[in-house]
């Protein structure tokens, strides 16, 4: 029988076993050097994301959905990170989708309990018809949510590509996946509080699958957000130093040539290498699945 006591994050760490006693400035410190080990902790499970992003970017492109599953701070940073997909890269709103359990109040509240909820998890699922074009990625630092495991179970079930990402060396509860992502992220500075360096460390994760997704999907252009839309003076501004940059225009010029394309940097782009209209520069973007290296190239 697992017993939660002998996970990792459960332990107290030999850092901070006095830190009621610190000063301030030892006890920031004492975060700082606990957090400086965790990209070493992330940069060990490379080869698992990086199987990740190939079931995502696949479900993309075959018109499926990719779906973070979690439950308290796991499920909130499966939130935040898909819904920043759409205004970063002008993504489809159901690329990347976030469900926390508890659902959306839980995002602001905690809901005690909610994790534990294996029909809840089939319940918010349902209704998003998973088939084999999907990818769900169950997130749980501990492993101990049965809500997680539910939600990857019914994927499963739906011939869905499965993912498990967890904080520990082994999670408290396990079921068959097509990857698991092992970031051992060791004990807390408060003993349990996986909001912390389990937390960054899960940020870090989901960043890298979506961001990868993104640039594979043709996205970015070098390393340009070039598949942005300037729906507001901040983007505007960025859009055109960005036309500006690739093309060689000047502010003003740039600026024009982005509103011309309806606000659509990389149209703007494309039109302005093939001094084309905007109907011509859609084709072209069209026929190069959306790349602009291939367009500019041609």
């Amino acid at each position: 029988m697992n017993y939660r006591g002998d996970l990792n994050t459960e332990q107290q760490n030999k850092n901070s076993l006095d830190i009621d006693k610190m000063e301030v400035d030892e006890i920031l410190h004492a975060i700082n050097n606990e957090d400086a080990s965790i990209a070493d902790v992330v940069k060990s499970a490379i080869p698992q994301i990086e199987e990740t992003v190939n079931h995502a970017v696949a479900s993309v492109k075959n018109g499926g959905r990719v779906f973070y599953v979690g439950a308290g701070t796991s499920g909130r940073l499966g939130v935040l990170d898909a819904s920043e997909i759409p205004p970063t890269f002008s993504a489809s709103l159901d690329n990347f989708n976030g469900i926390i359990a508890g659902g959306d109040k839980a995002l602001r509240r905690s809901i005690e309990g909610a994790e534990d909820s294996v029909t809840n998890a089939i319940r918010d699922l349902e209704k998003f018809n998973l088939d084999n074009k999907d990818t769900l990625i169950g997130i749980s630092c501990s492993g101990a949510a049965s809500y997680v495991i539910s939600a990857l179970d019914h994927a499963r079930e739906r011939e869905a590509s499965t993912v498990y990402i967890v904080t520990n060396p082994k999670p408290h509860l396990m079921t068959k996946v097509d990857t698991i992502i092992y970031a051992d992220t060791g004990p807390e500075i408060i003993t349990g509080s996986t909001r912390m360096k389990a937390g960054t460390a899960t940020k870090m994760i989901l960043n890298m699958i979506s961001t990868t997704v993104m640039v594979k999907l043709g996205k970015v252009y070098g390393n340009l957000m070039v598949d942005l839309m300037a729906v507001n003076h901040k983007l505007v501004d960025r859009g055109t130093r960005i036309i500006m940059q690739v093309s060689g225009l000047d502010y003003e010029d740039a600026k024009k040539k982005l509103m011309e394309a309806d606000r659509s940097v990389k149209l703007a782009l494309v039109m302005q290498c093939h001094e084309c209209d905007a109907k011509e520069g859609r084709r072209k973007l069209k026929e190069a699945n959306g790349h602009l290296n291939r367009v500019i190239e041609l």
